[in-house]
This record gives structure tokens, C-alpha cells and sequence, in this order.
């Protein structure tokens, strides 16, 4: 089983210790969260940055919301940082579903989904070399590979998952043990059905918070404040896992289940969390 690790976003000055933290002690991922309207880093930059202070551990976020976002300019960017970081970056995606995001970045939330896919087959046309359109021709620079960085996608919805079969990419499932074993049944029938090679990656999030009680209640707090929206902020809160027994318990869970990496998610903003979580998954 490989782990990685989900960053806070409290303080953007902080990742470059989380991650030549996590580097050190032998994680396999950072991942980093994505929003518009509000107060966090923005993830190719950040995770840009992060690639130059690291030489192993990929870079993925976790999800980005590819909606708000023109596609040419994220598959420009995307094959850039794959490039660049020697192929260390995942891209992973998903639709999100805050409407001051798409205010901000001035795109409709009700079309989320069906912009998600006409950018997919986009980002994979530009990426294989093809040119944009009759008046514009390619757009570089070429990806590693000619279908571009490993693809994951999020989400809940059968359209969500289906992705992951239609476009091959793997899954992100950020949800509890006792309910992702339908979901990873749902994406394994999906690349089926779509006539798919092997098995789909599948990438499991556990929210943990390893420390003293006041880290615990940061943590809390600021999960509370990101899912707010939801209306069901408690209820997510309070499935923090914040003992070693508790986040070892849910690893083994996911991993009877058949994920290939777990991701410890992180909204406590102490970099020592690293060295703690290193000694619970070792």
C-alpha cells in the first residue's frame, strides 16, 4: 500500500515543509485541495512550486475543478508541470458544486458537468499534438506522454464515476470505508464497460488530524469552514480520524476494499503531523 498526503491550506508559506517533509519520510503523494472564493493556494502554482523543492514524490490535486477553468490554458499548463517535474504530476478532476466559485470565475454551475467532458476531449487532442482548431494550431509543450498526465477523477454521482472508464483514468474517492466499496464497484464496472485494460487506480482519502488537542480542534475547524456549504459540515467534521488506532483501523478498511493509495488528509496546519502519520502507516 502506498500513502500519501493531503495538505492544509491554512498557510501556503508552510507547504514547502510539509513537502520536503513528507519527501523524507518516504510518502508516495501531496495532494492539494482546489476552490476559487476562498482563502487558499491556488493548486498548479502551489504544487509548481513544490515541485522544484522535491525530486520523488508525485504531485497531484485533489481535485481541481476544471470547470472554472479555460481547457486550453489548463492543458497548457497541466503538460507543463508534467514536464517539468519529470511526469510526477496526477491531475485530478472533478465538477465541484459552489456557486461563488463559478460567480468568480464567471461560468454556470447547471452545465459543470457536461463543460467537464467537451475540456477532456479538448485537453486530449491538445496533448496528443493535434491543433486546436482550423485557425490555431498546436499547443504546447507535449506532455510525457502522448495521452498526458495520469488522470483522476472525483465525485459521487454515476455520471462522476463513469468518467473514470470513459476517460481511463483512475478514481478519488473521498469517502468512508463503509461506504466507497459501492462506489470502487460502480468505477471497476465502468472500465468494463468502456472496454478498459487491466484495473482502474483506485485512490482512497482518510481526513486525519495527529496531535494535541488544539491542533485537533484547528483541524475541525477549518474542515468545518471548507464544507460549509454543504449543509452536512458536522457531519463530515466528525468523522476525523485523530488517534493512530482510529486512522490505522480505516487503512486497513480501504485497503480489504482494493485501494491502491490512501491519502491522509490534513487540515491541521503542524508540519510534524508528517513524522507522526510516517510512524502510523509504517
Amino acid at each position: 500500500m502506498k500513502y500519501g498526503l493531503g495538505l492544509p491550506i491554512s498557510d501556503p508559506v508552510l507547504l514547502l515543509d510539509w513537502a520536503t517533509r513528507a519527501e523524507a519520510a518516504g510518502f508516495s503523494t501531496l495532494g492539494l485541495l482546489d476552490r476559487l472564493a476562498y482563502d487558499n493556494p491556488e493548486p498548479m502554482i502551489a504544487l509548481s512550486v513544490l515541485a522544484g523543492a522535491t525530486s520523488r514524490i508525485k504531485l497531484q490535486t485533489e481535485v481541481l475543478i476544471a470547470p472554472l477553468r479555460e481547457p486550453s490554458l489548463l492543458a497548457k499548463q497541466a503538460a507543463t508541470l508534467d514536464r517539468m517535474s519529470g511526469g510526477r504530476f496526477v491531475l485530478g478532476l472533478g465538477v465541484g458544486g459552489r456557486a461563488d466559485d463559478h460567480v468568480a470565475s464567471g461560468t454556470e454551475l447547471r452545465t459543470r458537468g457536461r463543460r467537464m467532458d467537451e475540456q477532456l476531449d479538448t485537453m486530449r487532442r491538445l496533448w496528443s499534438g493535434a491543433a486546436h482548431s482550423a485557425d490555431c494550431g498546436p499547443i504546447g509543450p507535449a506532455p510525457l506522454r502522448p495521452e498526458g498526465p495520469e488522470l483522476l477523477f472525483g465525485g459521487f454521482q454515476p455520471a462522476a464515476l463513469d468518467r473514470v472508464g470513459r476517460w481511463g483514468g483512475g478514481f478519488l474517492a473521498a469517502a468512508a470505508p463503509s461506504w466507497a466499496g459501492g462506489l470502487f464497484d460502480t468505477v471497476r464496472r465502468s472500465w468494463k464497460d468502456h472496454g478498459r485494460n487491466g484495473e482502474p487506480r483506485i485512490v482512497a482519502q482518510i481526513n486525519v488530524a495527529l496531535g494535541s488537542p488544539a491542533l485537533v480542534e484547528e483541524a475541525r475547524a477549518s474542515m468545518g469552514d471548507y464544507y460549509q456549504f454543504t449543509g452536512r459540515a458536522d457531519n463530515m467534521v466528525a468523522g476525523i480520524r485523530t488517534t493512530p488506532e482510529e486512522i490505522r483501523t480505516a487503512s486497513m478498511q480501504f485497503e480489504e476494499l482494493g485501494a491502491d493509495e490512501i491519502i491522509f488528509y490534513c487540515y491541521g496546519s503542524d508540519p510534524d503531523q508528517v513524522d507522526r502519520l510516517a510512524d502510523v502507516s509504517a
